[in-house]
């Protein structure tokens, strides 16, 4: 009895030494962890490393990355399969993305006229000016983010991702490494990417955040804690550069960045079990335009991996399951929108820029349309938000964090061959009076002192108002039969040209509703002050009403000096996705004023209406070349004899003033009507980056009463062609152009530097 008794407690020590073994570290298959570094664009990398892990039959079990290693390790954990990560990657624009170019289909009409107006723009409070604390706020790949990770929105803690995943970012008011492995996906992925000077901080959970590679670019210590018995690491770093290759801002940054990680590298890349290290100094990190053969570099060197990562593959008991296709979300329904950390701009703003409807499905173009119409304003320094399920929805939680600076100092400079020379500087405020308003003023110098003021009221979906107050000065010579009329005396016979000198002086109340960003319908009331007067003429025994003013021993003849009131309605859409070099949109522009009142310095004056309208598009048939069509047309109603208002047509710019009207092949101020008919068209063919080539051709019919005889069916009675050169320089688009016509004998050339104003 006894040695039975010996014979089973031996029994079941073995027993339970066989149970202890199967689950012994030595015996159990080998968890998987996978670091992934940060690099910039160097971080395509990654990508064509994970295919080469795939290939193998590796199950990776952890991923730990930082910066772009973040990324691209958060949706591979959130289910991607590398061919999927290569497919987004590659129909993505990242230059397009980091420099958060906000299109210009999300602004307002106020918001248009004032980027394509200023090449500068700097914060100026307490009369001290100061420059902005990075490139790029990091929106636009926010957005993206968002919609690629929308499958997982709802995993606040990363350990439950279909791989369980962390990153590194570094905490920038203490120096500290902050671990991410809870929260928000895309939220915490930007914040560990958020480069130095290239990208704002992030802020989460009240602790100010940037690259984590600026402390730990290898998380390797990290994914070992989270369980990991193996480490593949693909590190996208690069050594200290040399003198020659720190050719910019950028990699000036990172090399300082550098000077710790690469120290810390040496002791990381001897724990790692599987060490890649693609052949990628060639690269910078902001070259994504080279993203594929980025990719390449590291698919070849996980290459030369392969049969170590075989040998994983062999020791774990079983093959990774196969992924899924994930299908990025197109569409959502949000159902409550929750907004946070608005203190100057009210809930009806937000929501009117956000301009989508709650309970009703919107596409993803739609929310990352109106968070562009939200950056656009400059008003919030960030923008991040979360998509959280509430059962019957999705609800939106807007996390805003205001822009405290409220002043900016603008400014720009112009050259044409109407306006002159000049340099505009200008004064912004924002809540200068009340929430949601802006203020602004221009001060031009110059051959001629002008300014614009302007202030506006924006309500989001609501009515908004504004008022402006523009002065404009100017001198041109033209045909002096333009202004024969105004003088009943007979006067030289040998009176060819004169030289003319305009002032005019316009101050408009408005209120405007808008249709999203590219539509606009404005009623309001106009004050106008002309002054049409010449030097040219000397003493003359003009007309009574023709005042000489020989003040400060300057003779002026005037032949127009009268205060004009008008009511007056705009409808506009502008589609175009640039101002001055469109590639594709649409535009309408229809105003007609209503004149009633006059101080009537001619005696002349009668109530009388001008309606005038432009319709047209661009497109393009093939890459780098585009073509733009207009036509427009304008007429007087009424029997007024005030010609003050009739068209005139001649020269080349934009921004002009009353109802002058460029038109290639004749110089400024050439054909006078009270109505008229043109047509214009223009080849565009960008034959390098920034650098066009232009043909324009322009038609046209002007005369007085125009459309009432029916001489606007005729063929037309004037033709102009130009052809320029068009660079979109940091001050502006550079346009130069010969212009001539068959009608005459000469032709003009026409300059124009910078943006118009």
């Amino acid at each position: 009895m006894g040695n039975k008794a010996i014979l089973f407690t031996v029994l079941i020590a073995l027993l339970c030494s066989k149970g202890i073994a199967q689950d012994s570290p030595e015996s159990r298959p080998p968890k998987v962890g996978l670091v992934l570094s940060g690099g910039g664009a160097k971080g395509l990398a990654h990508i064509g490393a994970l295919k080469k892990i795939e290939e193998a039959g590796v199950k990776i079990d952890y991923i730990g990355g930082t910066s772009m290693g973040a990324i691209v390790g958060a949706l591979y954990a959130s289910g991607y399969s590398s061919q999927e990560l290569d497919s987004i990657f590659r129909s993505t624009d990242f230059t397009d993305l980091i420099q958060d170019n906000v299109p210009r289909s999300a602004k307002t009409f106020y918001e248009k006229e004032d980027s394509e107006r200023y090449a500068l723009s700097l914060p100026f409070e307490n009369f001290k000016v100061s420059f902005p604390q990075a490139i790029s706020g990091g929106q636009n790949i926010y957005n993206l983010l968002v919609q690629l990770l929308f499958h997982v929105k709802d995993v606040q803690d990363f350990g439950k991702l279909p791989i369980p995943f962390l990153c590194m970012a570094t905490n920038v008011e203490t120096g500290e490494e902050i671990l991410l492995d809870h929260g928000y996906l895309p939220e915490a992925i930007v914040a560990s990417g958020t480069f130095p000077s290239l990208f704002e901080p992030a802020e989460i959970n009240e602790q100010i955040l940037i690259d984590g590679g600026v402390v730990n670019n290898y998380p390797i210590a990290q994914v070992k804690a989270m369980g990991a018995d193996i480490i593949i690491g693909v590190d996208v770093q690069h050594d200290l550069a040399t003198r020659e290759s720190l050719s910019s801002a950028t990699e000036i940054l990172l090399q300082i960045n550098n000077y710790r990680t690469v120290n810390d590298m040496r002791k990381k890349s001897k724990e790692t079990d599987v060490y890649i290290r693609p052949d990628i100094d060639e690269f910078s990190v902001i070259a994504f335009d080279r993203g594929k053969q980025i990719i390449k570099s590291g698919e070849k060197a996980a290459e030369e991996k392969l049969d170590e990562l075989k040998e994983i593959a062999l020791r774990q008991s079983h093959a990774p399951k196969p992924r899924k296709r994930i299908k990025v979300a197109d569409s959502l329904v949000i159902n409550r929108m929750i907004i946070e950390g608005n203190d100057q701009y009210t809930r009806g703003y937000i929501k009117g820029k956000l301009r989508f409807d709650l309970a009703e499905k919107i596409s993803f173009d739609d929310l990352r349309q109106g968070m562009s119409n939200l950056s656009a304003t400059g008003n919030f320094k960030a923008i991040r938000y979360d998509l959280i399920s509430n059962g019957l929805g999705t609800d939106l939680i807007l996390k805003l964090k205001e822009n405290p600076t409220k002043m900016f100092i603008k400014m720009s400079a112009h050259y044409d061959d109407l306006y002159k020379s000049a340099a505009l500087i200008n004064l912004t405020k924002k809540n200068f009076l009340m929430k949601d308003d802006v203020a602004s003023f221009d001060f031009i110098l110059g051959d001629h002192i002008r300014y614009n003021m302007q202030y506006y009221l924006d309500k989001g979906y609501y009515w908004s108002f504004g008022i402006n107050s523009k002065l404009t000065d100017f001198d041109s010579e033209i045909d002096f039969s333009l202004i024969q009329g105004n003088f009943d005396v007979p006067l030289n016979p040998n009176i060819q040209r004169i030289n003319v000198d305009v002032t005019d002086l316009t101050n408009q109340i408005y209120l405007q509703t808008v249709l999203k960003e590219e539509f606009a319908f404005t009623i309001g009331a106009e004050h106008k002050f002309l002054n049409y007067s010449t030097r040219t003429l000397g003493q003359l025994d003009v007309d009574p009403n023709v005042e000489n003013d020989a003040s400060n021993g300057n003779q002026r003849t005037n032949f127009e000096n009268s205060n004009y009131f008008s009511a007056f309605s705009q409808i506009k859409l502008d589609t175009y996705d640039d101002k001055y070099f469109p590639t594709r949109g649409l535009i309408f522009d229809g105003d007609f004023h209503f004149y009633a009142f006059s101080s009537d310095y001619n005696e002349n004056f009668s109530e009388f209406a001008v309606a005038k309208g432009k319709f047209g598009g661009v497109f393009s048939p093939v890459h780098n070349l585009s073509f733009k069509l207009e036509a427009d047309a304008g007429f007087k109603l009424g029997t007024t004899p005030v010609s003050s208002f009739d068209f005139i047509l001649g020269g080349f710019g934009n921004d002009f003033v009353n109802n002058f009207v460029p038109f290639f092949g004749y110089d400024f101020l050439s054909l006078p009507g009270n109505s008229y008919v043109k047509g214009f068209g223009r080849m565009d063919y960008r034959f390098a980056p920034k650098h066009h080539v232009l043909f324009s051709a322009n038609y046209a019919t002007v005369a007085d009463d125009l459309f009432r005889t029916g001489d606007w069916f005729e063929e037309p009675s004037f033709s102009g062609y130009g052809l320029g050169y068009g660079f979109e320089s940091f001050l502006g688009p550079i346009q130069i152009y010969y212009s001539w016509s068959p009608e005459i004998s000469e032709g003009n050339f026409f300059f124009s530097v910078g943006y118009w104003f």
